[in-house]
């Protein structure tokens, strides 16, 4: 069965908009996982932008699944993830003016700040992934310097605009997951994914994992968070 972790980054995104301690998204993470949710993801961006370290704290404590931390490569960010564990890390490029990840990360060009980090957080005991584009060359790199996951940026798929489009970036997603499993990498995605269009991917091969966040958090503004992670989770396999 394909797992799903629920990013909950827009319940604090919503506190944070009032600069006060409500919603919390320690509360959030309790009724996902009442709601069936495999793992709690969270991005804890340099700007504070959402999620923030006492939330990252509360939910390596409190939730009862895997705890699952997106960072870039800044240096307070890897110390913190360092001292906290998480289950997993995600490692994503961040730039401070995007209103969300852009595209995958470029493991090729940052191969000789990487290599290194990702020993570091696995010597921890942190099982560590990169997420990145479904590059065939970018999946190489991925395997090539150690990463035991690799999470596949959805995000043209989600975005495509025709059926030919659709098509197009739905092999290319294809291609990479086939290819990563050849090269002995494990298989997550994510990003854009919503109910309509999750039930394709869900079933490509080798995919262990789905991270939707967006979606999940808009649907419950309408029939609370429980039943929203419910009724993503019962379309996939």
């Amino acid at each position: 069965m394909v797992k799903l972790g629920v990013n909950i980054d827009h319940v604090a995104t919503v506190r944070q908009a009032r600069g006060i301690s409500e919603p919390d998204p320690v509360n959030a993470a309790v009724l996902a996982e009442l709601g069936g949710a495999d793992g709690i993801t969270v991005h804890l961006r340099e700007d504070h932008r959402h999620i923030q370290e006492r939330d990252v704290r509360l939910l390596q404590e409190t939730i009862k699944t895997r705890l699952n931390l997106e960072l870039a490569l800044a240096p307070e960010i890897l110390d913190f993830a360092l001292q906290i564990k998480p289950y997993a890390a995600t490692f994503v490029p961040e730039k401070r003016e995007e209103l969300t990840t852009e595209g995958g990360l470029d493991v090729i060009g940052h191969r000789l700040k990487l290599e290194p980090v990702v020993k570091k957080f696995q010597d921890a005991g942190i099982v560590v992934s990169l997420f990145i584009d479904p590059d065939l060359d970018q999946i190489e790199a991925a395997a090539s310097i150690g990463a035991q996951f690799i999470e596949i940026h959805t995000g043209r798929y989600c975005d495509a605009q025709s059926e030919d489009d659709l098509k197009k970036e739905f092999s290319l997603i294809d291609l990479a997951c086939i290819t990563a499993s050849n090269l002995g990498l494990r298989i997550n995605a994510g990003h854009g994914l919503n109910y309509r269009n999750v039930i394709p991917i869900a079933n490509l091969p080798g995919l262990e994992e789905l991270n939707i966040g967006h979606s999940i958090i808009g649907h419950a503004i309408f029939v609370g968070l429980e039943r929203a992670v419910r009724e993503m989770k019962a379309l996939l396999p």
